[in-house]
């Protein structure tokens, strides 16, 4: 029927269908990923590399990043690498550099040390083969910390916590809660700073910084308690009784356990410990396992709806363990194109099949589910 006035009925559309999201990926898959990544980057110091698995890692973070405050660490991380790289440029400079060099781009003034200080100088000539050395190293710390900044971006905390074994769950709940404080501190800082250029008031110097940092530690203050009595309520720091027999087992296997891990890693990243690195790794780290096994017998938490393991993160964890294997692989067959030389000083090349090997860690970016998107958007 017409309405009154002889105009059309409003004609009602229904909303359209917003694209479901699929079931996240277990963030265990993605701190694997990261730390694959990140163990590839410690094989090379080729800067072509480098720069290849922070593109990777950059691009990944870019398409697969939800829309949360946990997830916007990443720029912090970009901006620590960036110090890193400048402070070891600055520590070149400054103390000099054990490769020799003849390309000298300034000589500063040399101070004198005493004796006991032999090795150590300040000042002094400094050469291009020194700082392009130290470009190529500072790069890959850079690149470590970023891939730890990649899956800071895209594991969310809260699920990571709960995939934790009962024998680490008080230190994942330390490691959880420090992580979140940052952002939220972040945010209500840059809340309270909104709000006081909309009311005419001063953000910024001293007293703009003191009639901010009230609020924002007052708002801390009230997470803290509302957080404690959250986890009081939950019976956080309640344990079963066990016998002292496995409560000593537990405790001889993973000390020994982390023994032999950090043994066989020594043995993996020397020459003369090659051949029993793995073993030993292998060895300490199902001493490890078995010991945390042991321990989450204490914990009597339970887990609501747990993540699963499913092909997605099978696809996410082996692409970067594909990565780190084939860059260790060939960094044994051909370390002359994963570590180039800066004496005599020669731009690096691109080694083709190990950049190919870096190119298998986009996958995540294809495989893994869309982000969640908390502002009821559609995801992109």
């Amino acid at each position: 029927m017409a309405e009154p006035g002889g105009s059309r009925p409003r004609e009602r559309t229904a909303p359209a269908p917003r694209r479901r999201q699929g079931t996240p990926l277990h963030p265990g898959a993605w701190w694997l990923w990261a730390l694959a990544l990140g163990v590839a980057a410690t094989r090379t110091t080729n800067p072509l590399l480098l720069a290849l698995l922070v593109v990777v890692s950059a691009y990944v973070v870019a398409v697969r990043r939800p829309n949360a405050p946990w997830a916007r660490s990443y720029g912090a991380f970009v901006r620590l690498a960036l110090a890193v790289i400048v402070i070891r440029l600055l520590f070149a400079i400054a103390l000099g550099s054990p490769v020799p060099g003849t390309h000298v781009l300034v000589d500063l003034p040399e101070v004198p040390l005493p004796d006991w200080a032999q090795g150590i100088r300040l000042g002094g000539r400094v050469t291009a083969e020194a700082l392009a050395f130290a470009v190529y190293d500072g790069l890959k710390l850079a690149t470590l910390l970023l891939c730890v900044g990649a899956a800071n971006a895209l594991a969310n905390p809260s699920r990571l916590l709960k995939c934790l074994p009962g024998a680490l769950y008080e230190m994942g709940v330390a490691v959880v809660v420090a992580l979140t404080f940052a952002p939220s501190l972040i945010t209500d800082v840059q809340r309270l700073r909104a709000a006081r250029r909309l009311r005419g008031r001063p953000d910024r110097g001293i007293r703009g910084l003191l009639q901010v940092g009230l609020p924002v530690l007052e708002g801390a203050l009230e997470r803290s308690v509302a957080l404690a009595a959250a986890m009081d309520a939950r019976g956080y720091g309640r344990t079963a009784q066990v016998p002292a027999g496995v409560r000593r087992t537990t405790a001889v296997l993973t000390l020994g356990g982390l023994l032999g891990v950090c043994a066989g890693t020594y043995g993996l990243l020397t020459a003369e410990g090659a051949a029993y690195g793995v073993p030993v790794l292998l060895a300490g780290l199902a001493a490890a396992l078995a010991g945390l096994w042991l321990g989450g017998r204490r914990s009597v938490r339970t887990r609501y709806r747990p993540d699963r393991w499913d092909t997605r993160a099978w696809l996410v964890a082996g692409c970067g363990t594909a990565v780190a294997a084939l860059l260790a692989l060939a960094a044994v067959r051909d370390p002359a194109a994963l570590h180039p030389g800066v004496v005599p000083l020669a731009a690096p090349a691109l080694p083709l099949w190990p950049a190919a090997a870096v190119l298998i860690g986009l996958l995540p970016a294809f495989v893994a589910p869309a982000p969640e998107d908390t502002t009821g958007k559609e995801p992109s």
